[in-house]
């Protein structure tokens, strides 16, 4: 068996279709199965148990033996989120929690991090775990992830094999239900079919202009298969960046979504929101060389390619992975 938490989400559902495509069935989907408009993401997809997170650690206890890995992708992942009580209660100490079930029956660990732990970049994007307890995230999903990758570092008690990957900005198919923290791709797509047009957040700083803020998107497909790199790899654990290695303006990726659409830019821009505006991110670039140092050499989605196969291949025609 192979458990995937959070497993009815965006990454989650893309990681049960790679491992249906690979020809894993035995598959245990975990998720709190709530939110009806996730319900598309798992459908067409083969698992052989559905577990309710708040029953993960009792079903655990009772089938620890059948079970091969343990991918925990579940978590609060709203960014817009104030309450750190939702955050330590959903991404702390339920991590913490799965983490020591791993321990205590011997299972492997993959764990969602966050890029959004490096806050700013004042420290730069280069995973290397000695600055971890120097970052300073920008809000608090940023803080709860961070949290955990210092617990997890000072603990004494480790699984045999574990790995914390901080995700990039990744897009990419099934994130339908994701609202206002889906992908600009997604919310592009949208606009675009609705008015001919899409709008861009402003630069709200004089050392970027409108639409050259920079971040590294990287996508869902890449991740996954990282994740089932990892799965079979089980060796050299501690947290990796996840992005694609290269930094794209905003205007870069909102003129593909056009190309993908056969249609001419025109790209609008507006306020950065206020409640958003001071925890804005303007620069992230993974450094990828971690990754890479441990034998991961399968190229990643350019720009270019990966909102293609989005945009033309899901996002129209609203289709799953």
């Amino acid at each position: 068996m192979i458990v995937v938490t959070g497993a009815a989400g965006f990454i989650g559902s893309c990681l049960v279709r790679k491992l249906n495509d690979e020809r894993f069935f035995d598959v245990v989907v975990v998720d709190d199965f709530s939110n009806k408009e996730k319900a598309p993401n798992l459908e067409g997809k083969r698992f052989s148990a559905k577990v309710h997170r708040d029953e993960f650690a009792n079903w655990l206890k009772q089938n620890h033996r059948f079970v091969q890995f343990v991918f925990h992708i579940g978590a609060r992942t709203d960014t817009t989120e104030m309450s750190t009580e939702v955050f330590d209660r959903l991404n702390l100490n339920y991590t913490k929690s799965v983490w020591k079930l791993c321990v205590e029956y011997g299972l492997p660990l993959v764990y969602a991090s966050s890029a959004a732990t490096y806050g700013a970049g004042e420290l730069g994007y280069d995973d290397d775990e000695k600055i971890i307890p120097d970052l300073k995230p920008l809000n608090p999903y940023g803080v709860s992830k961070n949290e955990f990758d210092k617990w997890a570092l000072k603990e004494k008690k480790r699984p045999y094999f574990y790995a914390g990957l901080k995700f990039f900005n990744v897009y990419g198919p099934n994130e339908y239900h994701k609202g206002r923290m889906a992908s600009v791709i997604f919310h592009a797509y949208n606009q675009i079919q609705k008015n001919g047009e899409m709008k861009l957040f402003r630069s709200h700083r004089p050392d970027y202009k409108d639409g050259e803020q920079k971040r590294d998107f990287v996508y869902v497909k890449d991740v996954v298969n990282v994740c089932y790199f990892l799965m079979h790899h089980r060796r050299d654990s501690g947290i990796y960046n996840l992005g694609s290695g290269r930094a794209r303006t905003f205007l870069d990726l909102a003129k593909n979504i056009f190309y993908a659409l056969d249609k001419k830019p025109e790209i609008q821009f507006i306020d950065t929101p206020v409640d958003i505006r001071d925890t804005y991110q303007y620069f992230t670039e993974a450094s990828m060389d971690k990754l890479a140092g441990i034998g991961y050499d399968i190229p990643f989605h350019g720009l270019e390619q990966g909102v293609s196969d989005y945009v033309k291949n899901y996002l129209v025609g609203s289709k799953y992975y």
